[in-house]
């Protein structure tokens, strides 16, 4: 059929796109926003140490069944907010 474009759905569409990381929920604010803690190693640039360093990303929140502690995949999505630049996609 001419014209015609295979629908995904928004998760798909999501998890294709920007940065995906993997991180635990710190704290639900409302009902669609938590804040996750992701976690990652660098060396440091002269003394070759490997340092852990966290980020803390407030995502937006479509699930309901989330809560403190859980393992999440996160991507990176247009800005919604201020501070929400990231979604939640899955629930580990």
């Amino acid at each position: 059929m001419k014209g015609y474009m295979d629908k995904q759905s928004t998760k798909d569409k999501q998890s294709n796109k920007g940065k995906n990381f993997i991180g635990t929920v710190l704290s639900i604010h409302t009902a669609k926003t938590a804040k996750v803690e992701v976690g990652y190693i660098r060396k440091h640039p002269m003394y070759k140490k490997a340092l852990n360093r966290t980020r803390r990303f407030a995502c937006h929140n479509e699930l309901t069944d989330m809560r403190v502690g859980d393992t999440v995949e996160i991507c990176q999505i247009r800005p919604m907010s201020r501070t929400k630049h990231f979604s939640i996609v899955r629930k580990m």
